[in-house]
């Protein structure tokens, strides 16, 4: 069997595949949570709750109206994204003034209250969500005789729909980027948050725009729920335990940066991948490793502007 520094080739292409699928949920999580903070400096600790909401709204869509997983990728981001553009409105934009710690405590509390509702009525125990039939199936992939000097040898099976996760994640951070960077909607939300009264007096519905803003973000966290319920299961504490290693990776590529959060994301996915291969009891810890040796070097992140 082929090797790769010493460990058995589909093994190493195994773990590159799972540290690749880890890092396309951090980019697309992450990307949303430095959307909020980059651009409304709100700490959004209910953004892992909004993941696994965005889940349970793809699951309760199929269960109690039929509605299948390719209208529930579209919907469910949008029902989420509506209800925290109700947040937003209600509860987040009467501490607009405030220390960002009000915020912080806010959304924490807000976490605890939506995972404590669905642990209520669902359990722990976690639901089964299945592939859509599209999707299902893997691909053999081989490594060609070029390379082997022989007889094509078997390198890895890629599931379909892991690959399709990739995509959709690499698809969704690309879309977002060119939104906020490179459009006028984007430049308006970004002017908006940097200098609100210089906006306004253009006529700009500058509350509007934030409460846009911050529908997007949670958007792209309710998206990254739907794409990992058929790989994870539907479960109440599935947000509260990625959130922590989100926070880790915003930090790591610059807090508010849009492209280091979607680099960092894909970056130390692959790295957590690569480490369980090489030092598996490493693995829990890599990204917090890594987080801490940026934080001396680079104090501002990887991408940040202080850099």
């Amino acid at each position: 069997m082929i090797e790769f520094l010493g460990v058995p080739l589909p093994l190493f292409m195994g773990q590159l595949l799972i540290g690749l699928i880890n890092g396309s949920f951090y980019a697309v999580l992450s990307l949303g949570l430095a959307l909020i903070f980059g651009l409304l400096n709100i700490v959004n600790f209910a953004h892992g709750a909004l993941y696994m909401v965005g889940a349970f709204v793809a699951y309760l869509l199929l269960q109690y109206i039929g509605v299948g997983y390719w209208p529930a990728l579209i919907l469910a981001p949008i029902i989420v994204a509506g209800f925290g553009m109700v947040i937003e409105r209600f509860l987040l934009r009467p501490l607009h003034d405030l220390d960002h710690l009000y915020g912080l405590l806010l959304t924490f509390g807000l976490a605890l209250v939506l995972e404590g509702s669905f642990r209520h009525f669902y359990g722990v125990s976690g639901l089964p969500y299945s592939i859509p039939d599209s999707l299902s199936g893997a691909q053999r992939l081989m490594l060609p005789s070029w390379i082997t000097g022989g007889d094509p040898a078997f390198m890895m099976a890629l599931p379909n729909y892991r690959a399709w996760v990739i995509v959709a994640s690499l698809i969704i951070c690309t879309a977002t980027y060119i939104l906020i960077e490179r459009t006028k909607l984007g430049a308006l939300m970004r002017a908006a948050t940097e200098n609100p009264d210089l906006v306004r007096a253009f006529g700009v519905n500058v509350p509007m725009l934030i409460t846009l803003t911050y529908g997007l973000g949670v958007g792209l966290a309710a998206f990254a729920g739907v794409l990992a319920a058929p790989i994870y299961s539907v479960n109440p504490i599935m947000g509260s335990h990625i959130i922590i290693v989100v926070f880790a990776i915003v930090v790591i590529g610059g807090l508010g940066s849009i492209g280091g959060a979607i680099i960092s994301g894909f970056m130390l996915g692959v790295i957590e991948g690569i480490t369980k291969v090489f030092y598996p009891e490493a693995s829990n810890v890599v990204i917090f490793v890594v987080m801490a040796i940026v934080l001396i070097v680079r104090p501002a992140g990887l991408f940040g502007k202080g850099a």
